[in-house]
Parts: structure tokens; C-alpha cells; sequence
């Protein structure tokens, strides 16, 4: 790897000859772990234009470092840090070192950390077991056709798409696809002025939070839900109104009449995975008519609708745009993408618009126009039907292993989904199950951080069949059963 030439810069306060100089800027850049070894130097001419020096004042800076062994040539390839370089000093910072005397308890206007949000394991697909949910499965994403989809948005023909500033708009082929596929298929019809391409679900329900709600306010949530919904909507500062899902999801009539906007997962309730009827879905319609409430859909999961056709999007049976659909493809394409879409009435998507366009602009062009070749070509189907065909075998081989054990199931989803909500028994913590599990290379995710307040239970957890092959299923519930059954003795 070569050290870019941009990283070098002379103190004017330093002390000393200019071959001097250039010595000790290397060598802390060597000393501190900026510069690794075997990573290659700028050559002499490079660096020399860069600095504003001779060449030759370089070269002999380059010469007693090699001299030193701080650096080695190798032959018509230039300088290289040694391998035998001095090794960055092992020492714990002086805190009163930092230059940081800012008090920053006061300086802060606002706080954005204190939430729920769970920590996942980076390094989660070294583990045998890994019931994570939203993880990619490098076995069923179609590397080639992707990689095939990237290039050629990377063609002359598409060099508009890749250089352009939208500023406020999206990508035409995308939107295109989005309003004549995607949609239909969940009885939404909707015009390229009603769509707007987000970086994901996440940063649609903000945009959506951030334009209708105020401190004066308040938002409808389901209890438990979606972590990352709260944290947004307590950020928002607009009153909170927890409402208890029961196995159909959202009941209508527990919501307040005083509230503004409710927000709710019908398809595959977070985390429950209730599947809202048809039935409760048309009550829910007529509830917010009543109150005059807006109702934000997240449509997060309803692609993996594997054991049958999924009910009709609450947004398809809504006459009277008081509802706003939230989609993502980051859950069936890989969730790296960070691509998702809010669909609503022309003037909340302006709204909408505006305000993405004054913290991002758009989404990157590049990636915008590759997911659309990806899903007109036909191989984001593809991948759908060989997802939907691995998952159901998955979740049988899951559902037979845990009854074999006895363990406790709380909720599964009505047409598919990718995960299975589950409870253990009473004074079990599963934050303390997942910790003991990790050291037998098993993965859950504690059920804690999806319910409000310090009261939370803490024996609810969720196993996901997303990123498990079948034949260590049956095997990591094993184990999960017996650290269960120590457990509870």
C-alpha cells in the first residue's frame, strides 16, 4: 500500500535544516503507527513538489533514514518502511496530554447517545451459530450478477448517473422501477412526485420524524418495537405513547385519541413478527380517520413472504393519504446498501425532499443506478425466490429443533420473515444467556433493548435463520437448550 503524498506536511515551527525536518516528520509518522511497515514512501520527486523542497533534500533525508532502518529500497520499486522499523511505543495516552479542555457536559446542545441500540459482533460470521438477524448470507447473494449490474453503471453510457449532482432528485430508473414493480405488488400506486430513495428504513423514519412531529406532538408506537424507532423519535423530543401488541400486531382500539402519528409494522411486527389481519388493518384505517392521525407503515420484511402471499400493504387500502409506506431493500439485497424509499402524498415528500437535500443531497448515484439495473434485470427476483426457498427450509429445520426442546416460541410470522421471537422462562436474562452462549460460538439477540423503560423484561430474545445454514441449526439450539437448562436449575 502506498502512503499518499497529501499526508506529509512540514511545522513551520519546527526547528532545523529542511533534511531534518523531513527526517522527524517520517519517522514520527513511523513511530506514532501512521505509517506501517512494508507501505510505500511518495518518491522523492512526489514529495519533493509537494513540500516545496529539492529533490535532492529528500533524497538525502530518504538516505539516512534508510541508513537508520527506518526505511528499506527495494530495487526500481522506490522506499518502503523497513520491516525492521522501530515499533510504535506501547503506552496508555496521558488524558491531561489531549489538548481537550473543553467541558463538554455543558458544551453539548443535545445528546444523541443513551439509546438501545444493540451491539452486534463485527466478527459475527466467525461463529458457528449465528442466529443474527439483518445479516447477509455470502452463500445466497448473487456476486456475479451484482458485480456484473456495478460495471456497467460504471460505463460511458451511464457516466451521467455517476458524476451527476441530483441535489433533490433521485435516480429516474430507479424511482421507475420502484413505482411500476415494487409497489404493485403491494397494491400501491403511486407517482415518480410521491417517491422519494432514502439511505435505508433508518433514515426514512427519521426524515418522516423530523417533518411531522414537534415537541408539542405526540407519536403512537407499538410495545415493544423497533429499537432504533424510539431512539429517533426520543431524539425528536415529541411525546411517546407506548401501545401493547398482542398476536395480531397494533390493536386500534388501545391508541390514544390525542395522538398525531402512529407508527406501525403490519406485515412482520418488530420483533413480535404478528402479522396484522386484514380485518384490524381496515379498524386501524378507520381509528385514524377518527383522530385525524397520519400512520407511518414500515414494510420493512415483506419480500420474505415464503409461506403465502403477504396481506395488502396498509397503504393500499388507505383513500385518504394518511398513510406514509416505508421500504428498504437493504434487507433483501445485503444491508450494506443503505437503500430504502418513503412513499406519500406530493407534499409530504417535498417536505421530505428538502430536508435530505440539506443534510445529504442523495443518495450516491452510482449505487442508485446499480440497484436498478439489479432489479430490471430480474436478478433481485431471482434472488428473492432462492432467499424465500432457503428460508422455509431453514425455518422448518429451527421449528422441529425447538420442540424438541421445549423451547419457549412467542411469535413467528404468519407469511415468512427471517426470524423467530422467542421466550425464556421467567429470571432468566438473556443478555446473560447471549454472553455465556458466545463462548460456545453461539449468536442470539437479547429481546431487552425492543421495550421501553427501566421495567423492561429481560427474558425475551430473537433467534434469526438468515445467516445459519440448515445442518447447524438443530445443533446450536442444542446448545442453546442446555445453557437454558443450567440456567433455570
Amino acid at each position: 500500500m502506498a502512503i499518499s503524498v497529501e499526508t506529509f506536511f512540514l511545522n513551520p515551527d519546527d526547528e532545523g535544516t529542511l533534511q531534518a525536518r523531513i527526517q522527524q516528520m517520517i519517522a514520527q509518522g513511523i513511530l506514532s503507527g501512521r505509517f506501517r511497515k512494508g507501505e510505500k514512501l511518495p518518491s522523492s520527486r512526489k514529495l519533493a513538489q509537494h513540500l516545496g523542497v529539492s529533490r535532492i533534500t529528500v533524497t538525502l533525508a530518504y538516505t539516512e533514514l534508510l541508513a537508520n532502518d527506518y526505511l528499506e529500497s527495494r530495487d526500481r520499486s522506490g522506499y518502503y518502511v523497513s520491516e525492521n522499523a522501530p515499533e510504535p511505543p506501547q503506552f496508555t495516552p496521558n488524558p491531561t496530554s489531549s489538548g481537550d479542555n473543553i467541558d463538554w457536559s455543558r458544551a453539548l446542545g443535545r445528546r444523541f447517545t443513551g439509546g438501545r441500540t444493540p451491539t452486534k459482533p463485527l466478527d459475527w460470521s466467525s461463529y458457528r451459530y449465528p442466529f443474527i438477524y439483518g445479516q447477509t448470507d455470502p452463500t445466497l447473494f448473487d456476486h456475479a450478477n451484482w458485480r456484473h449490474c456495478a460495471l456497467q453503471a460504471l460505463g460511458q453510457k451511464d457516466f451521467s448517473a455517476l458524476t451527476t449532482d441530483y441535489f433533490d432528485q433521485d435516480d429516474p430508473k430507479l424511482i421507475e422501477f420502484i413505482a411500476r414493480h415494487t409497489l404493485p405488488r403491494r397494491g400501491i400506486l403511486a407517482q415518480p412526485d410521491e417517491i422519494l430513495v432514502t439511505m435505508g428504513a433508518q433514515n426514512a423514519l427519521w426524515l418522516t420524524a423530523q417533518v411531522l412531529l414537534t415537541q408539542r406532538r405526540t407519536a403512537a408506537i407499538e410495545e415493544p418495537c423497533y429499537h432504533a424507532l424510539r431512539d429517533i423519535l426520543t431524539q425528536s423530543r415529541c411525546y411517546l405513547s407506548p401501545v401493547e401488541v398482542d398476536t395480531n400486531g397494533l390493536p386500534p382500539d388501545a391508541l390514544p385519541n390525542h395522538a398525531d402519528v402512529i407508527f406501525t409494522t403490519p406485515s412482520h411486527q418488530s420483533p413480535t413478527n404478528a402479522t396484522m389481519p386484514l380485518e384490524r388493518r381496515k379498524a386501524l384505517l378507520e381509528k385514524a380517520r377518527k383522530m385525524d392521525a397520519l400512520i407511518v407503515e414500515d414494510d420493512y420484511e415483506f419480500e420474505i413472504s415464503f409461506l403465502r402471499s403477504p396481506s395488502p400493504a396498509l397503504k393500499s387500502l388507505d383513500t385518504d393519504g394518511r398513510v406514509i409506506y416505508v421500504g428498504s431493500f437493504s434487507k433483501s439485497i445485503f444491508p450494506g446498501l443503505r437503500l430504502g424509499y418513503l412513499v406519500g402524498s406530493k407534499q409530504f415528500i417535498r417536505e421530505c425532499r428538502a430536508l435530505r437535500a440539506s443534510v445529504l443531497r442523495h443518495p450516491p448515484g452510482h449505487i442508485q443506478r446499480t440497484a436498478a439495473y439489479f432489479l430490471s434485470l430480474g436478478h433481485y427476483d431471482s434472488l428473492i425466490r432462492r432467499m424465500g426457498q432457503v428460508f422455509a427450509r431453514r425455518r422448518k429445520v429451527m421449528e422441529k429443533a425447538l420442540a424438541d426442546h421445549g423451547l419457549g416460541v412467542e411469535g413467528r410470522g404468519v407469511f415468512g420473515g427471517s426470524s423467530i421471537w422467542m421466550r425464556a422462562p421467567e429470571g432468566v436474562d438473556t443478555e446473560e444467556l447471549d454472553h455465556i452462549l458466545r463462548a460456545r460460538s453461539v449468536l442470539i439477540e437479547p429481546g431487552r433493548t425492543f421495550f421501553r423503560g427501566p421495567g423492561a423484561p429481560r427474558n425475551f430474545y430473537r433467534l434469526a435463520y438468515s445467516s445459519i445454514p440448515s445442518e447447524r441449526i438443530p445443533d446450536g439450539i442444542a446448545i442453546l437448550a442446555d445453557e437454558l437448562a443450567k440456567l433455570t436449575r
